[in-house]
């Protein structure tokens, strides 16, 4: 088995490999950012609209207890459950969805959510590697 010497080249020729290596890294890393934040956009409003959605569930359902509190008030002394207390059921369980939703909602709105983690661990390590190839 015989090994082929190695193609020597001049500076110049070096310096301009580096030169179009180092720009096409930084062009795809400038791809890899604008598809992150494209992400984190997506996110942003998927948080958002389950902030509105959670916000719009919680008016209902204060309007809906409010309906159950007078309704109930004006039944006291009754052996059925009534209106009043059907609309008091429905009213809890449409705060607690919305509850949920407004939980989810502030989830997904976290900063450290929304930070671009994997483009600058990405970065860290392209500038580790121009290091170690200046040297």
């Amino acid at each position: 088995m015989s090994v082929e010497p190695r193609e020597t080249k001049s500076i110049p020729d070096l310096l301009a490999d580096l030169m179009r290596e180092a720009t096409d890294l930084f062009r795809t890393e400038g791809q890899l950012i604008r598809s992150e934040l494209s992400d984190k956009i997506t996110q942003l409003q998927v948080g958002g609209g389950s902030v509105a959605a959670g916000a719009i569930c919680l008016l209902v359902a204060l309007i809906t207890l409010t309906g159950a509190l007078v309704a109930a008030v004006a039944k006291i002394g009754e052996p059925d459950i009534g209106p009043g207390w059907a609309a008091l059921i429905v009213g809890v369980l449409l705060a607690a969805v919305g509850m949920a939703l407004l939980a989810k909602g502030k989830k997904d709105l976290d900063p450290s959510r929304l930070t671009p983690t994997r483009t600058a661990r990405q970065l860290g390590e392209d500038g580790k590697l121009v290091k170690e190839q200046i040297r």
